[in-house]
């Protein structure tokens, strides 16, 4: 388990994004670097044998394959493209989020909560699609999960050398750093990847040409012989492999079904057998592992995809399972359990002029502005935008509010296809295209300016995962809880308190208009479209509905196949033989101020134990 600070701890982050990248590789050319990247209907052989089959290429997924190809043969099957294009541009950096096709690398969902939420379906998950943030876990966080300290350093090392860069500290973020430092969140530790208390700046996967890095290029350290990645492999259906041993059948990533056999007389537990896939053209492709004990599939389809392919092969709850109809194969009630979403609260600043601090509170704030955060600032990219960041309509719930400084720059602003004046069923995709054309014509001092973003530690409160239906393809019910647990409301409270003394602070003065009060920010940051939550509008709203109203997500959820309920400290899944989940599902808690740079240190670190496990006598 995962530590907690005390009541009095706090965390406050603010970091940069690389600039833009002008040119991208296409994916024909991807394709010729990566000989064993392919598309799935270019998958001659409907019958193959592997080591180890993985199922999910992202954020743990590519690390692990990569790492396990060093002597063992290996299947990376994911179920969406290759992450390049406009994914590697900070100016379109929420364009797949306002993607919402069937081929979008983005599959959004909507929590029971009413928060806005997105799963990666693109190779590298979800590396492909954040803000690049890293950073890594705390001491005490390693201590905690039982790993060994000088393989996770060594781990961290190899994922550094591969991805990450020192950023640039622009004028904005300098004085973010210099005001956090001003409301007392010291001391300053200058750049480290280290989870250290006091503000620092952290690293990031954009580089200083501006490129991002994913965790695909994991994938280029593999060896070629060694590693088969397929992509776009699609579900084959309910179908019951027969062998003489117990067999459970996975699909690929978002495809995932229930393919399940008797337990073989004799044998104490059902034993993971093999994959059922289909390429695009409908082709079905059995994959099979090897015959010896030691050889695996590993699910790293990440906090939504592996309990929900749990479920759908049968093993999970089992009043849940029998209730859609799936034959249980394993009853265990904790698949799908103490899933958790660190709620993320945001102020927009605007600004005249066009870093991670680890406090005593127990939340982090990130600051990002611009067209760092997807803002098209300019002129011609604005006219050229497919979605305006924080600011679309289509990346968050259509209730916009016009608000700035400037009134005059806004007081038109969508006129009659104001999206905040009609009803939910009248917000079409034709009327957020209204509502997008109508931004490119506003002012580009509208857009001017920065968020300051605030993110609980923990959390504490946590929800469930349930199946909706027996489509795999279908997202399943996502429940997180946010504030259930007043500690977390607590923490969210005093983090909202540090922004309100950052915007006070004499380094931050530059960057505000001189007649935007603290209480007008925050008022007009709390009407902001961030949720599907009603809003409470009045003029005394305390920190504590602010949070509560304008909660939204960082994409830092996990659980659902935690150590200790549902795998065991080697991530082995308990009543499942030659079965392991590894990636963001096992935690309990979200390791440092962000994720990712954990998950990927996991890939690697359990690929290099698995490793030594199959050579140990």
């Amino acid at each position: 388990m995962a530590p907690r600070l005390p009541r009095s701890a706090a965390m406050v982050l603010a970091t940069i994004l690389g600039s833009l990248c002008l040119v991208a590789l296409s994916d024909d050319e991807q394709l010729e670097n990566l000989r064993f990247v392919r598309r799935a209907e270019d998958y001659a052989s409907l019958v193959s044998h592997y080591n180890y089959i993985v199922i999910g290429g992202g954020t743990a997924g590519c690390p692990l394959a990569a790492t396990l190809s060093e002597h063992s043969r290996v299947l990376l099957l994911e179920r969406g493209g290759l992450p390049y294009r406009n994914m590697s541009s900070q100016e379109h950096f929420t364009d797949a989020l306002a993607d919402t096709t069937l081929a979008s690398p983005a599959q959004r969902f909507i929590s029971e909560d009413g928060v806005v939420n997105a799963r990666a379906r693109v190779l590298g998950g979800g590396s492909c699609l954040n803000a690049g943030f890293y950073t890594r876990a705390s001491v005490d966080y390693v201590r905690a999960a039982g790993w060994d300290a000088r393989l996770v350093n060594s781990s961290y090392r190899w994922v550094e050398r591969t991805l990450v860069s020192r950023p640039d500290v622009p004028p904005w973020q300098a004085a973010l750093r210099d005001a956090l430092l001003e409301a007392g969140v010291t001391p300053d530790n200058g750049f480290t990847f280290d989870h250290v208390t006091g503000t620092k700046i952290g690293g990031t996967i954009f580089d200083n040409a501006g490129q991002r890095h994913t965790a695909a290029d994991f994938l280029r350290h593999a060896r070629p012989s060694g590693l088969t990645v397929l992509l776009y492999a699609t579900a084959a259906g309910y179908t019951v492999l027969q062998d003489p041993l117990a067999v459970v059948a996975y699909t690929a990533a978002d495809t995932y079904t229930r393919n399940v056999s008797p337990v073989a007389e004799g044998a104490p537990y059902p034993v993971a057998y093999g994959v059922v896939f289909a390429d695009p053209l409908g082709v079905q492709h059995r994959v099979y592992l090897q015959d010896g004990a030691k050889n695996e599939v590993i699910l790293s389809a990440g906090t939504l995809g592996s309990p929900q392919l749990l479920m759908l092969s049968g093993v999970g709850p089992q009043a849940h399972l029998e209730a859609h109809g799936v034959q249980v194969l394993v009853d265990q009630p904790m698949v799908g359990q103490g899933v958790a979403d660190n709620p993320m609260n945001s102020v927009f600043i605007p600004s005249p002029v066009p870093v991670v601090g680890i406090t005593r509170s127990g939340s982090f704030i990130e600051g990002v502005s611009g067209s760092e955060f997807g803002i098209p600032v300019s002129e011609g990219a604005r006219r050229l935008a497919r979605s305006f960041g924080l600011f679309s309509p289509q990346v968050k719930p259509p209730r916009l509010r016009c608000f700035h400084p400037l009134d005059y720059l806004v007081d038109r602003c969508f006129g009659s296809d104001n999206l905040g004046t009609l009803p939910p069923k009248q917000r079409t995709p034709e009327a957020l295209q209204r509502a997008a054309e109508a931004m490119r014509r506003l002012d580009r001092r509208a857009f001017r300016g920065g968020f300051i973003l605030e993110k609980i530690l923990g959390p504490v409160s946590s929800g469930h995962i349930e199946l909706r239906s027996t489509d795999p393809r279908a997202n399943p019910a996502v429940t997180f809880n946010y504030f259930q647990e007043k500690e977390d409301l607590n923490r969210c409270v005093q983090g909202i308190q540090t922004i309100e003394r950052v915007i006070q602070s004499r380094a931050f003065a530059n960057f505000t208009y001189a007649n935007a009060s603290v209480e007008s920010i925050f008022a007009d940051s709390a009407n902001f479209p961030v949720n599907l939550l009603p809003r409470h509008v009045n003029d005394s709203r305390t920190p504590e509905q602010y949070c509560r109203d304008t909660v939204m997500t960082i994409w830092h959820y996990h659980g659902g196949c935690q150590v200790g309920a549902v795998v065991d400290d080697d991530y082995r899944v308990f009543g499942v033989q030659r079965l392991r989940v590894i990636d963001s599902s096992t935690f309990k808690y979200s390791p440092g101020t962000n994720p990712q740079a954990t998950v990927m240190m996991l890939g690697r670190y359990m690929g290099v134990k698995i490793q030594a496990e199959r050579w140990r006598k």
